[in-house]
């Protein structure tokens, strides 16, 4: 049996850098999870917007 200690995944929300600045309206987010203990850091991934129409890089907000 495994051992039952503090979950070290999180669930993250990124948001598209680009789009703030095309002056179009709505957001483009993702939820997604990560390990806290190997990536304490903020996360950046290149990531689909669908109104821009192509890949951007997504940070990560929360």
């Amino acid at each position: 049996m495994a051992k039952k200690t503090k979950d070290a995944r999180i669930q993250v929300i990124l948001e598209c850098t680009e789009h703030k600045d095309s002056g179009k309206p709505g957001t483009s987010r993702y939820i997604t999870t990560k390990n806290k203990k190997n990536t304490p850091e903020r996360l950046e991934l290149k990531k689909y917007n669908p109104i821009l129409k192509k890949m951007t890089i997504h940070k990560e907000i929360k």
